[in-house]
């Protein structure tokens, strides 16, 4: 009898491997695969392991035959056409709880690294330059952070800002209730959370209604001098909007993730110059889309997705 066969398209912790060859799965292990190249080979298989450059549209769907699962590695639920999926019998695996630490503490650096000017001290200090007070940092105590979307990693940030004496305003478009779980955070509108805070984080998923969430109405919103973190998705936040935010002093800050577009390659003319604008400002820290990227969350969304797919 034929082994069931499932095909892994990125690099995955070897746990995985591991376990489906135990379970008596045919594994194809091809993290360089292109997207064209699955497309014409997905019809022989029963399983798909993907994470973020295969999408999953209703074109894609069409091309599988035998499909019975998608595990997705990590959270991100645009790369599939759920519904779609579900519609053909295809169950959709994510795994959120793999990475939810390593988005939160992430977010919790990037956060430090901009109050403490940890970046530009770290430049400095290499170049032998000692600016000690031109480099004088601000403390968490004291400030109200407000979160908005409280899924995995959003309530995850919340646990790990319990301790540093913050004030924590929670808002969840779908969620409430929170308060049993965590004492320490009060839940409030949209509106009350940005008037309010002094640091906003994102922890939203990208859908049709959170494109451009945080826009210019939004920052027009916010309290005066707020910073801004987003680890969720680059098309989030309007990159417009936020760089004219931070430019005239609305924004005191932002430490950024993600980004609408993650590929410098392709930038078009229009964006070299408008990510330059945003690379030029000393007061955000940045990084590659890497908060949930640790070696602890690469084993952990593997077993994950293997405890849902077998269970």
């Amino acid at each position: 009898m034929d082994r069931p066969k499932v095909l892994i398209t990125d690099d995955v912790h070897p746990v995985m491997l591991d376990e489906f060859n135990s379970r008596g799965w045919e594994v194809s292990f091809l993290p360089y695969i292109t997207y064209e190249e699955v497309k014409k080979l997905i019809f022989s298989f029963e399983g798909l392991i993907i994470n973020s450059k295969i999408k999953c549209d209703k074109e894609f769907l069409d091309l599988t035959s035998n499909l019975k699962f998608i595990g997705r590695l990590g959270s991100g639920r645009e790369v599939v056409d759920l519904e779609y999926a579900v519609s053909k019998g295809i169950k959709v695996f994510f795994s959120p709880e793999g990475n939810k630490n390593a988005v939160a503490e992430h977010a919790l650096g990037m956060l430090l690294a901009l109050a403490n000017q940890l970046i530009i001290a770290d430049t400095q200090v290499r170049s032998k330059i000692w600016h000690r007070e031109e480099r004088r940092g601000w403390e968490l105590s004291g400030k109200t952070i407000g979160i908005i979307g409280f899924g995995q990693t959003g309530s995850q940030f919340a646990k790990k800002l319990g301790s540093l004496e913050v004030n924590i305003l929670v808002y969840d478009k779908y969620s409430s209730e929170f308060q049993n779980e965590f004492p320490l955070i009060q839940e409030t509108s949209k509106e009350d959370l940005l008037s309010k805070s002094d640091i906003i984080s994102l922890h939203l998923p990208l859908a049709k209604e959170t494109f451009h969430y945080a826009d210019k109405s939004f920052f027009e919103s916010c309290k005066q001098g707020c910073i801004l973190i987003n680890t969720s998705r680059g098309n989030v936040v309007d990159t417009v909007a936020i760089i004219d935010a931070l430019e005239s002093g609305r924004m005191n800050g932002a430490c950024l993730d993600v980004f609408e577009n993650e590929k410098p390659e392709r930038y078009s003319e229009e964006e070299k110059i408008l990510y330059q604008r945003l690379f030029d400002l000393p007061q955000v820290v940045l990084s590659p889309h890497i908060a949930g990227w640790t070696h602890e969350s690469k084993y952990k969304m593997a077993t994950v997705l293997i405890n849902k797919i077998f269970n």
